[in-house]
């Protein structure tokens, strides 16, 4: 998601919002299994980072809530992934992405600059699959051996 820690200070507010939100928020919470609260900050953290990004929205997915581009479902740590290993040259990033416009690359981009802690952690996690860890973990998924 974005770089809202769970064990950052926290400050408590009060917030006024019509009814019909609290409840919206109320149902995907139990949908979840997450408390109102937070819910409530994981959506104004992901509002905050979709203002601060333009062109940037969130899906869930198998490992979890992540940033993507909006309207592609193209994830954002896949763009900067591809650009970090292009020498973080533009003109390569475009080839590797020629389906998503420069706005869609820029905001990619400056999603990656703004929030790097989640990059820097999603791309380790893609990282963490090796040959080995997958035959280990999903055996089914290793050819047999002629």
């Amino acid at each position: 998601m974005t770089d809202v820690e769970e064990n950052m200070p926290t400050v408590q507010k009060s917030l006024r919002m019509p009814d019909g939100l609290a409840r919206a928020i109320t149902d995907a919470a139990e949908a979840t299994g997450k408390d109102f609260t937070t819910l409530a900050n994981e959506l104004l953290a992901e509002a905050v980072a979709m203002r601060r990004c333009p062109g940037i929205a969130f899906m869930d997915g198998a490992t979890g809530r992540r940033a993507v581009v909006a309207g592609t479902g193209v994830d954002v740590w896949e763009v900067m992934y591809a650009f970090e290993h292009a020498g973080r040259d533009v003109g390569r990033l475009r080839q590797a992405f020629p389906h998503l416009s420069e706005p869609q690359l820029r905001a990619a981009l400056a999603h990656a600059t703004c929030y790097p802690e989640d990059i820097h952690r999603r791309i380790a996690a893609n990282d963490a699959w090796t040959p080995e860890r997958i035959a280990a973990e999903f055996p089914a998924f290793v050819p047999p051996r002629s």
